[in-house]
């Protein structure tokens, strides 16, 4: 007699990088997506456990790839920095993102905006915020136990989390650092980078010149 075994062997599960959306509809959504992340990073740059992300798939379930949402931008604390083709919350010590943030465009339906805002809801989004450029109209929800509740005074508003501050203006939303200076445009950031690389260049020029291997360091 020829004992038969079952194949117990689990297909293995692909988390997809990609959803097939674009990260964005047009040139005003893509300029403020880029532009917060860009001032989020210089923010925590010099906090090695602060993880900003912008449109990256987060899965916040292990064995479950169809249960996903990419935020605009998303930050994450007590994560190390570096890059990642998706979010996989049980490898990043089961730590959801605290805070997201969802920039509008004409395309953005009413359903589309609650499922994600009942998928932040139940998965642990503390800070979540919403910005429609085209109309200037700019919403938040903090968490207050299970629930994202909407904040009443918004205008001015500083986040718990990121210590950031939120001015609704005449015309454009203005975000503040924490030392009250504004969040730097879209050129501004490609500027100060630029500048950055520059002094490093500099930096390792004159290591050099003083026999000092800069890779060494």
């Amino acid at each position: 007699m020829v004992a038969q075994f079952k194949n117990t062997n689990k297909p293995e599960i692909i988390y997809p990088e990609r959803d097939g959306n674009p990260m964005a509809d047009n040139t005003v959504q893509f300029r403020w997506i880029t532009s917060i992340k860009a001032n989020l990073d210089w923010l925590f740059a010099d906090d090695d456990q602060v993880f900003v992300a912008g449109d990256l798939l987060w899965y916040p379930t292990e064995n479950n790839n169809k249960k996903r949402q990419a935020p605009d931008i998303m930050v994450v604390f007590d994560r190390p920095k570096g890059d990642r083709g998706s979010y996989q919350q049980w490898k990043e010590d089961n730590i959801a993102p605290q805070v997201v943030f969802e920039i509008l465009s004409p395309g953005n339906t009413q359903a589309e905006m609650n499922r994600k805002l009942l998928f932040y809801e139940h998965n642990g989004v503390e800070e979540y915020y919403i910005y429609n450029p085209n109309k200037n109209d700019f919403s938040g929800l903090l968490r207050n136990g299970e629930t994202l509740e909407v904040i009443e005074k918004i205008d001015n508003w500083i986040s718990p989390r990121l210590g950031i501050r939120f001015q609704l203006a005449e015309t454009e939303l203005i975000i503040y650092y924490p030392d009250d200076q504004p969040f730097s445009s879209f050129i501004e950031e490609k500027q100060r980078a630029e500048d950055e690389r520059k002094r490093a260049d500099k930096l390792a020029e004159k290591l050099r010149e003083l026999g000092v291997n800069p890779e060494e360091i």
